[in-house]
């Protein structure tokens, strides 16, 4: 049954999106209270077999990006079904997809139609690189991270180009929809209209690359590859320490005056007293921190920095991430239905976020939900 809690209780979500973008977007919902109706085709969401790694033989990919959500699946080829998935859509307070642009309407569920029926709908798409010149092209997150300049930015200077080690635009552009979404729902309370709200990865990537973005439309600067280093803050990168390194990101001139105090080199902060000399003479500056830092391990500085209030951290595995945050009073971790799963990541202090489904099997509400749009 549909929540009755959380501050987006008593909406329902159509959700016609697969592989992340749109399903991250509609978690986040769900977790706020939102009655998500996961639509699929006969097969699937294509990431409920992308693995290893898996539980009990269901990927954990798909594991992370769906609880909250009531599972249909509906032959969009099939005119009965077809039928079911318009009659969801005329209900809907929120329908989100991702197919490419155009696609929904070979079925009768693009916005114009659903508007239609549905005078009040929030309609949510999501696309590669948007519905003008760019909708023939296939969106994917790695396309992205190449074409947008991020992997020209990520890697060693002397090396090849990388990408991120997570899909971060897929991630970045469902935050972005349903940031859509939600404006989209208050202009609906005030106004009664709804709208089509549309985000494309190209768009969140670039607004993504803030000051990188930033450099080239504002001053003509194309940004280039510096490692783990800034290219306007020095130092706010990895430095070796007696064991591992270190991540220190002291990024104004009174946190790097509480280092070399820690340092114990407290004349250095006199020699570089801002932070445009530190970043202009960084080649200088280096050797004098690495230095300093190989007295000991990166955990003791941690501690250490930490207690003076300078920024930094040891680099770490996921699983001590998880520690960490565990240690910090986070609970990150939670067990919805056998199934344990990241915490949705917003505190709320009258509407508590809700983790009451875990991810649904393949049409694992199909009946019930059939017979309710039957009704």
């Amino acid at each position: 049954m549909p929540s009755t809690e959380g501050p987006l209780a008593g909406l329902l979500v159509a959700d016609f999106s697969r592989i992340l973008a749109g399903p991250y977007a509609t978690m986040l919902l769900a977790d706020m209270g939102a009655d998500v109706v996961k639509v699929e085709g006969p097969g699937g969401d294509d990431t409920r077999t992308w693995s290893p790694p898996h539980r009990d033989g269901v990927s954990t990919y798909y594991l992370g990006i769906n609880r909250g959500k009531r599972s249909i699946a509906l032959d969009l080829g099939e005119e009965a079904d077809r039928e079911v998935a318009r009659e969801l859509a005329r209900r809907a307070d929120v329908l989100i997809e991702n197919l490419k642009p155009g696609g929904m309407a070979k079925y009768g569920l693009d916005f114009d139609t659903v508007r239609a029926t549905n005078e009040k709908i929030v309609y949510a798409s999501i696309s590669g690189f948007g519905s003008g010149a760019g909708a023939h092209v296939p969106g994917y997150d790695l396309m992205v991270q190449a074409m947008s300049g991020l992997m020209s930015l990520t890697g060693d200077p002397a090396g090849e180009p990388f990408r991120a080690g997570i899909s971060v635009f897929d991630v970045m552009a469902g935050n972005h929809a349903t940031i859509g979404i939600l404006a989209a729902l208050r202009h609906r309370d005030r106004t009664g209209e709804g709208q089509h709200v549309e985000v494309n990865l190209l768009s969140s990537a670039l607004t993504g690359l803030v000051n990188h973005s930033s450099a080239w439309v504002a001053s003509g600067t194309v940004p280039f590859r510096m490692g783990n280093a800034h290219p306007s803050v020095f130092p706010y990168e990895a430095l070796p320490t007696a064991d591992d390194d270190l991540i220190v990101a002291a990024a104004n001139d009174r946190q790097f005056r509480a280092l070399c105090e820690v340092l114990d080199i407290p004349e250095i902060a006199e020699r570089f007293p801002r932070n445009e000399i530190r970043t202009e003479r960084r080649e200088e500056l280096r050797p004098i921190l690495v230095e300093a830092l190989a007295r000991r391990g990166a955990v003791e500085w941690f501690e250490l920095l930490t207690a003076a209030g300078v920024p930094s951290g040891p680099i770490q595995t996921i699983d001590k991430g998880f520690a960490m945050a565990e240690r910090f009073g986070l609970d990150p971790v939670v067990d919805v239905g056998g199934i344990p799963t990241t915490r949705h990541p917003i505190r709320f202090s009258a509407t508590p976020a809700v983790h009451r489904l875990p991810p649904p099997g393949l049409d694992e509400h199909g009946t019930e939900l059939r017979d309710w749009l039957s009704r």
